[in-house]
């Protein structure tokens, strides 16, 4: 059974859906302590090397000028996709959540989950 808050409390960190005060943590599916709380992180994103578009228009352009053009097609950009999942647990309430990540934010969203395991343990 989860509890409830007794007081509103300000928000110190939230992490996709899931908002993490100073002694609570407060989920979709419900609110619970967050001294003692475990989380983990698992990070499901892909990264890929793709040769952008505008590399490939300059490739055919210039190919038709000289061989040289060719070299455009050596460019590479770094493309990220995929999300993080972050999981809490505390008590009954048991929460998954998964954050789209665009970008290299990854790591922005290990370290959000740090900071509340560091608050959970104090």
């Amino acid at each position: 059974m989860t509890e409830t808050v007794p007081t509103p409390e300000p928000a110190l960190v939230q992490i996709g859906d899931i908002v993490v005060s100073e002694h609570w943590v407060v989920t979709p599916n419900g609110t619970a302590p967050l001294a003692g709380s475990q989380w983990s992180v698992r990070d499901a994103t892909v990264r890929t090397q793709v040769i952008p578009t505008y590399a490939i228009v300059l490739a055919i352009v210039f190919a038709l000028a000289c061989l040289l053009g060719l070299l455009f097609l050596l460019i590479k950009e770094d493309k990220v996709t995929g999300f993080v999942e972050v999981t809490v647990r505390s008590g009954s309430l048991a929460h998954l959540t998964q954050i789209p990540v665009p970008g290299p934010a990854a790591d922005v969203v290990a370290d959000q989950v740090r900071y509340a395991q560091q608050l959970a343990a104090r």
